[in-house]
């Protein structure tokens, strides 16, 4: 296999950088010449000499929506990936729940929020609506993953390694070795790029969770600093709220990808290294 170049992993982090670097320095001139006044339209600077001033509000605001946000996503993986695994070993399962995992996907988390907040604790209502958006992007991944194995491995699989036996504990045994060994590196990849989704999900259904309780107090995150800051036309923090919530979702996601890259990068196609 052929050494990947230097010139374009350095490429790769020079040039959005680049750009993102041309387009702030673009607003701050455009804001300064043209005398835009703060509560219409921050500078780049007046937002982080404002994320500095506030940081003691702001840094505890994001620190609550992180733990609601990475709390939803790990219960969306223990219950998705569970739910999968359940669903792939029997059809009867399958075709009795799936269904209502797909009407909770289909239905708007936005819709939800007010019921969840009105029947539970807004904390546990909160992270339902993180959990909610968050867990049918790795079930359905999952399931995409356990499904896809090549029907001449199985065969093959079972002609070696698990014979199929009339006995049905037999049976789930052989079945349970097949999704082991089999299934479940298959499975890996598809999953993981769920969890990609599910992670910027899980961030947007905290926050419109957030926003839907819309309560003050030290225990808020970012998304009511974001609604408070606009009835007070505090327009610099609402900024910087909004770069801190980009921050933390850029953040997850470039997490997640080394997670993906770490486990693949072997193995997997999708992950190996090439000459570019």
């Amino acid at each position: 296999m052929a050494p990947v170049r230097p010139q374009g992993n350095l490429a790769k982090i020079v040039l959005p950088l680049a750009v993102f670097a041309a387009a702030i320095a673009a607003w701050e001139a455009a804001v300064r010449l043209k005398g835009i006044p703060p509560y219409i339209l921050p500078a780049p600077s007046v937002i982080a000499e404002t994320m500095v001033a506030d940081w003691p509000l702001l840094g505890a605001s994001l620190l609550t929506t992180l733990e609601t946000t990475l709390a939803g996503l790990v219960l969306a993986v223990l219950g998705g990936v569970g739910l999968a695994v359940l669903l792939s070993l029997s059809q009867i399962v399958e075709y009795s729940l799936y269904p209502f995992a797909v009407v909770l996907q289909v239905t708007p988390v936005i819709a939800i929020a007010p019921l969840l907040l009105i029947y539970m604790p807004q904390d546990v209502a909160v992270l339902a609506c993180a959990w909610l958006v968050a867990f049918f992007p790795v079930l359905s991944n999952t399931m995409l993953g356990l499904q896809s194995v090549d029907r001449n491995l199985m065969e093959l699989f079972e002609l070696y390694g698990a014979p199929v036996s009339r006995g049905a504990f037999a049976r789930l045994k052989a079945r349970l070795k097949a999704l082991w060994y089999l299934r479940r590196p298959a499975a890996l990849p598809a999953f993981l790029a769920g969890l990609r989704i599910a992670g910027g999900l899980s961030l947007i259904g905290a926050v419109v969770a957030e926003m839907a309780a819309g309560s003050a107090g030290a225990g808020s995150g970012l998304a009511y600093r974001i609604i408070e800051s606009q009835y007070r036309l505090n327009i610099p923090r609402l900024f910087a709220a909004l770069v801190l919530l980009a921050a933390a979702g850029i953040g997850l996601f470039l997490a997640l990808a080394a997670l993906n890259h770490v486990l693949l990068r072997r193995w997997h196609e999708s992950a190996v290294p090439r000459d570019v």
